[in-house]
């Protein structure tokens, strides 16, 4: 994909994402949650949470999945360090990991405001939980998206094998998928959380890989 083809995604994709926070906090806020706490865009949220239910299951194969996330994530943060530590400057470790360092700290720093800037309670309470817990956007599928997504990006430069490459991707792709699903079919999220991390994570994307695309095309020139 084009750089400029990415940076229209990353930027319809975010103001979608500005969108829904909007009708989240505006439109049709009834306190439908446990103890109380109010949701916007009831209506829906309640049809599709009263549809799915809850399911310890798949919050724990999600949960799973997402700790998977993290023990990649540190992968590719210790191969930065490595390139680093070897080539002895910041600016000679590879331009894509470098921009990863950014996403992850973008993803990072979402996850901080967003505990803190609550939009919407969880529509349960959690077992192990002191309360009603902070809901959107999901952070478990924000974490999945992102992780995993910039993972099949930088498949093309550090796996050459075209087999083993599009087999990679075909899991990471299916584990995004039955994350955002089995986040939903969890239900300790409300719909709009899952489709704002979706969102989130297409916006952030595309900007990274935009963002790594440019910077590689300069050092090769």
């Amino acid at each position: 994909m084009k750089k400029k083809s990415l940076y229209w995604l990353s930027g319809v994709s975010g103001l979608l994402f500005l969108l829904l926070l909007a009708l989240v906090r505006t439109v049709d806020v009834a306190a439908i949650g446990p103890e109380g706490t109010s949701v916007g865009l009831s209506a829906l949220n309640g049809a599709v949470h009263e549809a799915t239910g809850v399911s310890m299951f798949w919050y724990k194969l999600t949960g799973v999945i997402g700790y998977g996330s993290i023990a990649l994530a540190l992968c590719f943060a210790v191969m930065g360090l490595a390139q680093f530590l070897r080539r002895k400057s910041l600016r000679r470790v590879d331009r894509p990991v470098l921009a990863l360092g950014g996403l992850y700290a973008a993803v990072l720093a979402l996850y901080v405001f967003f505990e803190h800037v609550i939009v919407n309670y969880r529509p349960v309470l959690m077992p192990d939980g002191d309360g009603p817990e902070a809901s959107f956007p999901s952070s478990h599928t924000l974490l999945a998206c992102v992780v995993l997504g910039s993972a099949i990006l930088l498949l093309r430069r550090y796996v050459r094998d075209r087999r083993r490459r599009a087999v990679l991707s075909a899991i990471f792709a299916a584990l995004i998928a039955l994350t955002v699903v089995g986040r939903l079919l969890s239900g300790v999220h409300w719909f709009t959380d899952i489709a704002a991390s979706v969102l989130l994570s297409a916006s952030l994307l595309g900007l990274y890989a935009a963002a790594a695309g440019e910077t590689e095309a300069r050092r090769r020139k």
